[in-house]
C-alpha cells in the first residue's frame, strides 16, 4: 500500500508520522491540518488518525486525509509493535510519568532470569483492566476526567492478545522489552501487571510504537519533513 503521497493529500492519502514526545495525537492532527491549509490553500481537507498514542509516547502514528479517512476504523484494528521501558520499585496513579510516584516497593530480589520467566506468562489472550487515566468512556465522560479529580473509576477488563514479548535490556531498576500485541492493549497497564507479577511495583517510563498493522516506523516522517514536502509540492 502506497503511503505519504503528498500530491494526493487533498483527495486522500495515508501519512505515516513519527509522533514527537509530549504531543497528543490530536496535536499532530491539528498541526497537519494547519500545514495542509498553509501550503495547499484548502481549508476543508478531512483528516484523522488511526490508533491513539499517549502524549508521553513516541513513534508511528497513522494519519488519513480526504477519502482515506473512511479507512480509519480498519487501520486501527491492526496489531501493534512497541518498545517499552519500565521502572521497578515505584508506582504512579497513571502507570507512567504523567503523575508522581505514590508508592515504593522492594525490587532487589528481581533478576534477569525471573523477568524472562514472568514475561512469558503474559503471552496469549488475557483480560486487561485499562488504566484509570485513559480515554475510556464512563457515563459519558472520559475516565481520565474522573482520575484527575482524584476519583478512581473502575473500568471493566477487556480481552487483549500479546503475541510476543521479549526482554531487550535488564539494568535494575529498569527493564526494557519489545512487544507485539493486539489493538486496545495498554502498555501502561502491562507495566502495572508486570510489577505485580514480580512481587514489586512498576510504571512505564518510555514507550515507542514501531509498527501499526502493515506500517513500520521506518516509513514514517517527522513533522518537519512533512512541511518540507508540502513546500516542495507548492513550489
Amino acid at each position: 500500500m502506497e503511503v505519504n503521497r503528498f500530491k494526493s493529500i487533498k483527495e486522500g492519502t495515508i501519512l505515516l508520522i513519527d509522533k514527537p514526545y509530549g504531543w497528543t495525537s490530536f496535536d499532530v492532527v491539528g498541526k497537519l491540518r494547519s500545514l495542509i491549509k498553509k501550503y495547499t490553500g484548502d481549508k476543508s481537507v478531512k483528516i484523522g488518525h488511526a490508533g491513539t498514542l499517549d502524549p508521553l509516547a513516541t513513534g508511528l502514528l497513522v494519519i488519513c486525509t480526504g477519502k482515506a479517512t473512511k479507512r480509519v476504523v480498519d487501520l486501527t484494528a491492526g496489531s501493534k509493535d512497541y518498545t517499552a521501558k519500565i521502572k521497578l520499585g515505584e508506582t504512579t496513579p497513571s502507570f507512567d510519568l504523567e503523575t508522581e510516584v505514590d508508592a515504593t516497593y522492594p525490587f532487589e530480589h528481581v533478576n534477569r532470569e525471573l523477568v524472562e520467566v514472568v514475561l512469558k506468562t503474559f503471552k496469549g489472550w488475557q483480560m486487561q483492566e485499562p488504566p484509570a487515566f485513559s480515554a475510556k468512556y464512563i457515563n459519558g465522560k472520559r475516565a481520565y476526567e474522573y482520575a484527575r479529580k482524584g476519583i478512581t473509576p473502575r473500568l471493566e477488563p477487556v480481552p487483549i492478545e500479546i503475541q510476543n514479548i521479549e526482554l531487550i535490556d535488564f539494568n535494575l531498576p529498569f527493564i526494557a522489552f519489545k512487544i507485539h500485541c493486539s489493538k486496545g492493549t495498554y502498555i501502561r497497564a502491562l507495566a502495572r501487571d508486570i510489577g505485580k507479577a514480580l512481587s514489586s511495583g512498576a510504571h512505564l517510563v518510555e514507550l515507542r510504537r514501531t509498527r501499526s498493522g502493515n506500517f513500520s516506523i521506518d516509513q514514517a516522517l517527522t513533522i518537519t519533513e512533512v512541511e518540507e514536502k508540502l513546500l516542495n509540492i507548492r513550489n
